[in-house]
């Protein structure tokens, strides 16, 4: 019995957290009310507090969780998270390795991005979120300065900051590429930005 009772408690959270951002990406963040999200879920605004304090709640769960989950990042003492796969790519520092870490987060961005667009949106209005998209992106950062110290490539003093620059340009591009007319086809993009960030990081 109790452990019919966790499966349907993880089974809300989940319908919570799915009605949560399907809201958030077709209504916009400041017009989804927490009844909205309930309602969609099929349950309720008690039910909702029962597994989130608040709306910014339920969107940090969204970046911790679905975000993370999407690019294979865990839990880590030193930056939050970290996906373990960026350290060892940036370590190893060949073009190819470079190339095929890009290629699978970008087969990754129809989820990852309404993420983040959500999650800026979300920090316009609500104090509670401010730079909550910027420290994730930090975390991203520390695995780039990981794998650069673990290779012992550049200054200490570059490594991080040739992780800002990679970062940017794949966050630019990973939130424009839908809506952006670069004329380019998706391999000649990933070509481009996987150049820069051999570049950059080797």
């Amino acid at each position: 019995m109790a452990n019919l009772r966790e499966t349907q408690k993880r089974m809300t959270r989940r319908l919570l957290l799915e009605s949560g951002l399907e809201l958030f990406k077709a209504k916009g963040y400041a017009a989804t009310t927490v009844d909205d999200i309930a309602t969609a879920a099929g349950t309720t605004r008690v039910t909702f507090y029962a597994y989130f304090s608040s709306r910014s709640e339920l969107m940090k769960a969204l970046i911790d969780e679905r975000l993370n989950e999407a690019l294979q990042r865990v839990r880590s003492a030193e930056h939050g998270s970290t996906a373990q796969d960026l350290v060892a790519t940036v370590a190893d520092g060949t073009p190819e390795a470079i190339m095929e870490w890009l290629r699978r987060t970008a087969d990754n961005w129809p989820v990852i991005r309404p993420i983040i667009r959500i999650g800026r949106d979300a920090a316009v209005i609500d104090p509670e979120l401010t730079d909550l998209v910027e420290r994730w992106l930090e975390e991203a950062i520390g695995d780039i300065e990981d794998g650069l110290t673990a290779a012992g490539r550049f200054e200490p003093h570059q490594r991080r900051f040739r992780g800002v620059l990679a970062m940017a340009q794949l966050d630019f591009v990973a939130q424009n590429w839908d809506r952006a007319d670069w004329k380019l086809t998706r391999d000649q993009m990933l070509d481009e930005l996987g150049a820069s960030w051999v570049r950059l990081l080797t």
